[in-house]
């Protein structure tokens, strides 16, 4: 006689483990809700942007600011850094 339908003791555990596992995964994205943003027409809603020169260091001076940022460049130039 073959023994055909023996299981092993802790199989049954496994199978339950297994099937709660897969229900779980299943079921596990039907709470989403769905992240729609609302437009208005013609209404911008974020943070207005200012200019980078238009701050207290540089008070609205563009020259002085393109300077600032071409020296601060210019150390960042390895090439001109290493024949220091």
């Amino acid at each position: 006689m073959s023994k055909l339908s023996v299981s092993k003791p802790g199989m049954n555990r496994l199978m339950l483990a297994a099937a709660i596992a897969a229900v779980t995964v299943v079921t596990a994205g039907c709470g989403e809700k769905q992240h729609v943003t609302v437009y208005k027409q013609g209404q911008y809603q974020g943070k207005p942007d200012n200019r980078p020169w238009e701050n207290d260091q540089f008070k609205g001076d563009k020259t002085a600011w393109e300077k600032a940022v071409k020296a601060r460049n210019g150390g960042q130039n390895e090439y001109s850094r290493a024949t220091d």
